[in-house]
C-alpha cells in the first residue's frame, strides 16, 4: 500500500499535503488503483503544463490560488474550490496566475454507474 494507504481512516487538511517549491511542480499522488488515481498538485506561480490530453474522465478541483485552465480552448478562470469535469482525450492546459494547488481525480472510462 505504500505512502497513500498511510492516510486511509485519517482526517487531513488537503493543502497541507503538498509544498510549493520555486519554480516548480510538486505533485503526490494520494491513491491509486486499476480504477484510477488521484493526484494532488502544487504549482508555483507562472508555471504552465502545455496542451495534452489524458484517457481519462478527470475532476479538477482548485484548492488554493489562482489559474487559468484551457479545456478545449476554452479558458476557465480556476479560484479555490472552483471544480472542473473534463471528459476523456480532450485537450487541455494550464496556466498559473499565482501559487496553484489542485486536486486531479482520474477515472477509466466505461466503469458502471
Amino acid at each position: 500500500m505504500g505512502e497513500q494507504g498511510s492516510l486511509f481512516g485519517k482526517l487531513v487538511a488537503l493543502s497541507s499535503l503538498v509544498d510549493y517549491q520555486k519554480d516548480a511542480i510538486v505533485s503526490r499522488t494520494l491513491l491509486r488503483n486499476p480504477s484510477g488515481h488521484i493526484v494532488l498538485f502544487a504549482f508555483d506561480a507562472g508555471q504552465e503544463l502545455s496542451e495534452h490530453t489524458s484517457p481519462y474522465e478527470v475532476m479538477v478541483l482548485a484548492v488554493e490560488g489562482e489559474a487559468d485552465f484551457i479545456l478545449e480552448g476554452k479558458v476557465f478562470r480556476m479560484k479555490a474550490g472552483d471544480m472542473l469535469l473534463m471528459p476523456p482525450n480532450a485537450p487541455h492546459a494550464l496556466k498559473t496566475l499565482t501559487p496553484f494547488k489542485m486536486l486531479l481525480v482520474m477515472l477509466r472510462s466505461g466503469g458502471e454507474g
